[in-house]
């Protein structure tokens, strides 16, 4: 009922403002106007666009104060994770020099440039100097972006095969991922969705028949081991996914019907990077925000939140259906030999088949 009456008066105000202009603009029928903007009016419009360009500045500079130290730029955790930041950094300044530049440009030729009487500004048709200054400038800019970006690619992607990578198959499916491991051989056996059998517990179609399958190792936690180098292959199961490891920056897609791949070399474990000052901070305000959560569920007779403790994830960067937000998987990075230990607690997919 409370809500009726609201939206009721909330009507008869609207009604009350409108009838107020009607009258104010029956006032001001009988004033002449002859609806051309005069010299007081361009000063006035001059000053606003210098007011607002200077309201521009005073955003960017607060924003750049609180919010400008970049957390996500100086926490990579793998060994290319230095280089795609360097790479965002300069992006980033190219974009803010030029946006100060052509704003101030744009807001100050409006205010020198305002109409007044008897003025008229001068006006070129056509200017082949200018032309083609404003255009060579940013096709000399955008190319050593595009081709810097590009040789950073192509140094990423190719992984050496000598240097005897970790294979690890990332399987994505609605809503969750799961990783392959090639067993003692580092060798993946060949799937194929096909083969799917739930039945058997073969949940990931693995040729059976493969000699190369029968020691695979398939988890719902992803493990490796620092300073290794790693390459992901990647599969679907049914739509379009994107694995997507942020401190590793790292990102791929998941196509349906063919295997994708991505490498990278962990450089930092999870036990270090829970140490840093930026990760301390960052958990610390999770959990401030946590606790004030959990005294208001407690109040309720609900349960409280636990602590959050900082770890790696693997997460699906394409909206993959209703529950995408929450397909993720831990990833931890450790040393050699707590990662050996932790792959020898696993069961061999020839031994977790159900006959």
């Amino acid at each position: 009922m409370t809500a009726l009456l609201t939206i009721i008066v909330l009507v008869f105000i609207l009604i009350a403002i409108w009838q107020m202009v009607k009258i104010f603009d029956l006032a001001q029928a009988k004033n002449e106007s002859s609806g051309v903007a005069t010299d007081k009016d361009n000063a006035i419009n001059g000053y606003l666009m210098m007011g607002f360009l200077g309201f521009i500045y005073l955003i960017t500079i607060i924003s750049m104060v609180k919010w400008g130290d970049l957390p996500l730029l100086s926490n990579s955790a793998s060994e290319h994770g230095p280089t795609i930041d360097n790479l965002m950094i300069i992006t980033l300044v190219v974009i803010f020099v030029v946006q100060t530049i052509t704003q101030f440009l744009l807001h100050y030729y409006a205010f020198k440039y305002r109409g007044e009487k008897g003025k008229k500004a001068l006006f070129f048709a056509d200017n082949n100097k200018l032309e083609f200054i404003w255009t060579i400038i940013p096709v000399i800019v955008l190319a050593g972006l595009i081709i810097y970006g590009l040789s950073t690619w192509i140094n990423i992607m190719g992984v050496d095969e000598s240097d005897d990578p970790l294979v690890v198959e990332l399987y994505a499916q609605q809503f969750n991922w799961k990783a392959r491991y090639g067993g003692e051989d580092n060798t993946l056996g060949l799937a194929n969705v096909r083969l799917i059998d739930i039945d058997r517990a073969n949940i990931l179609g693995l040729d059976e028949s493969d000699p190369n399958a029968q020691d695979d190792i398939i988890t719902t936690e992803l493990h490796l081991p620092v300073g290794r180098p790693v390459l992901f292959k990647m599969r679907s199961q049914d739509v379009l996914h994107s694995a997507y490891m942020p401190h590793f920056r790292a990102q791929m897609n998941c196509v349906p019907g063919m295997i994708t791949q991505f490498g990278f070399t962990p450089t930092v474990t999870t036990s270090d990077m829970r140490l840093t000052p930026e990760i301390q901070e960052k958990v610390a305000n999770i959990n401030d925000i946590r606790l004030k959560k959990s005294k208001q569920l407690t109040e309720k007779g609900e349960d409280a939140l636990e602590p959050y403790e900082f770890d790696y994830l693997l997460l699906c960067n394409k909206i993959c259906g209703k529950s995408h937000y929450n397909m993720q998987m831990k990833i931890i990075v450790e040393t050699q030999e707590e990662y050996d230990a932790w792959i020898k607690e696993q069961k061999e997919f020839k031994n977790s088949l159900i006959n």
